[in-house]
């Protein structure tokens, strides 16, 4: 069976979670998988950017660097990076052999689809210097917890996937910052509790738990700022850039402006045409990070939510911005009714259709979750010019 014809059959997520079933099979076959040297990245979001920055900075210095990130847009390709490039369909294919070899039949069925990439890509990951792990949507559980780590990157914590990681800010840190093993960094947080969920895990595990402040000198901030002025950075792009000169200064590696040449992952405030911006934020902090960076523009939104996302409160912070919304429709047995969410948007006063075109005419902000941003770009191409 191909690897893509594996990952077909393969669920998301199970309806009975099982913590122990990640930890279990890399039990089995780690002494037969080469671990580099991985620096964790957790968080809410900017865990995608941030790991992409690092990455590109340190390949740009002459290290072999993978870099793991999910969920791709248009291709599984796009999860896994390695040199500079996205893995090709060769590479994965062969990783796919291999690690069939290494797991027992029921190990390998037994995985969800997170799971057995993680593995995969760690197989093709086994002649990197440094890899660069990007958590799914937890810490402490999560599949990429379970190597050694070097370093853990935090990024800003906020409300997200609340049925798996509890409804309070202070539960969310908790559970995301249970993932550190010796060292971590933690970016400018906008809650008070996760500094105090740091402090305390870093007492009780006697961790060393650094603000990201702590690394960055005058003469980073001057750099950092060139750089973000050279990619045209929204405020919290610079942010995350940020965070990974602060793990460079932490591995003593020395760093130039053009390290950074590479830019932004695609899909972050990226600009497709000159009309149409996409980004795939999905949540609450998301939005509060595109409307601050887009404040005093205006766009039709084109947009459409999971069930599990607080979509009211996504709508009304991005509000100012807004024309009208045009709801895009996808096939996706997590996507809330159309209803509900025309419901939230009466709620909100904000008028709504369902979307059919785009005209050249206006400005528009392709804004959801990767799925949104997956629907629209395989149905309107024609009008991006873009590279993931």
């Amino acid at each position: 069976m191909t690897l893509k014809e594996f990952l077909e059959v393969k669920p998301l997520y199970y309806d009975e979670i099982d913590y122990n079933r990640m930890p279990r099979v890399y039990e089995k076959i780690k002494e037969f998988i080469k671990i580099p040297k991985i620096i964790h990245i957790i968080g809410t979001n900017g865990k995608g950017t941030t790991g992409r920055f690092l990455s590109n900075a340190l390949y740009s210095k002459g290290f072999g660097v993978g870099h793991y990130t999910s969920p791709h847009i248009l291709e599984f390709n796009e999860r896994i990076w390695c040199n500079g490039a996205n893995a090709n369909d060769a590479s994965l294919e062969a990783a796919h052999v291999e690690l069939q070899k290494l797991l027992t039949s029921s190990d390998a069925e037994s995985l969800s689809y997170f799971e057995y990439t993680t593995l995969l890509a760690m197989i093709i990951f086994k002649e990197c210097e440094f890899v660069i792990m990007e958590a799914g949507l937890g810490g402490e559980h999560d599949a990429t917890a379970v190597f050694p780590k070097i370093l853990t990157l935090v990024t800003p914590i906020g409300y997200d996937h609340e049925a798996f990681l509890g409804s309070k800010i202070e539960q969310i840190a908790a559970t995301k910052l249970a993932a550190v093993q010796k060292s971590a960094i933690i970016a400018r947080q906008n809650y008070e509790a996760v500094y105090q969920a740091a402090t305390k895990i870093s007492s009780e595990k006697m961790l060393n738990i650094y603000r990201v402040d702590e690394f960055i000198d005058d003469a980073d901030r001057a750099k950092i700022q060139e750089i973000s002025q050279k990619l045209s950075l929204a405020p919290y792009l610079s942010d995350n850039l940020t965070l990974s000169v602060a793990a460079l200064k932490f591995l003593d590696i020395a760093y130039g402006v053009d390290d950074f040449k590479k830019g932004v992952l695609f899909g972050r405030l990226s600009r497709i045409s000159e009309n149409i911006i996409v980004d795939v934020g999905h949540n609450a902090l998301a939005a509060s990070r595109v409307s601050e960076a887009l404040s005093g523009e205006k766009f039709i939104l084109i947009y459409n939510s999971y069930k599990d996302k607080n979509y009211h409160e996504i709508l009304s912070i991005l509000k100012p911005l807004i024309l009208h919304v045009e709801i895009i429709e996808i096939e996706n047995q997590r996507v809330e009714d159309i209803q509900k969410i025309q419901e939230a948007l009466a709620d909100l006063k904000i008028e709504n259709s369902i979307f059919k075109e785009i005209k050249e005419e206006q400005k528009y902000l392709v804004f959801g979750s990767f799925s949104v941003a997956e629907k629209f770009l395989k149905e309107h191409a024609n009008v991006a010019k873009y590279t993931i």
